[in-house]
């Protein structure tokens, strides 16, 4: 006999609710005729936090990918004119990645394509219950709980 999982049907609803919100992402990105995949649209997100052009390693560790994933990305977008491969001025060895203005254009529409899609997601929502679904969603990214009254 199995015991009951009482965090069965939760985690089943977080699985619905992540596909739903790739879904309408998917969705809104494609409206907005970017020729970007999700993956070359995390790319341009993570490129655009360095302070800095950096190195394919950078951005295949802070993605959490392989170099090789990262390459494909890097080549696919250069192809379209969102990102160049320029030599660090230190060291002629290393290649670093940086956004084109197209590529900033695009960043800018992605955001606007994301902003689409959350106001769609959280339509239901009253504001106290997006105060609230923020207030935990903070608490499950940071992975630890809120000081209880």
């Amino acid at each position: 006999m199995t015991t009951p999982d009482p965090d069965g049907a939760l985690a089943e609803q977080l699985l619905r609710f992540t596909r739903r919100v790739h879904r309408i992402q998917k969705h809104h990105l494609g409206l907005s005729d970017l020729g970007v995949t999700p993956a070359q649209s995390r790319l341009l997100r993570t490129l655009a936090h360095f302070s800095a052009p950096p190195r394919m390693a950078d951005l295949a560790a802070r993605l959490e990918v392989v170099p090789r994933a990262v390459t494909t990305l890097v080549d696919g977008l250069e192809a379209s004119g969102k990102v160049r491969r320029v030599p660090d001025p230190t060291n002629r060895r290393v290649i670093r990645i940086e956004l084109t203005d197209e590529g900033r254009t695009t960043l800018h529409e992605l955001h606007r394509a994301r902003q689409s899609a959350a106001r769609e997601i959280l339509a239901p929502l009253t504001d106290v219950e997006r105060a609230v679904l923020g207030e935990l969603l903070d608490t499950l990214i940071d992975g630890t709980a809120l000081p209880r009254c």
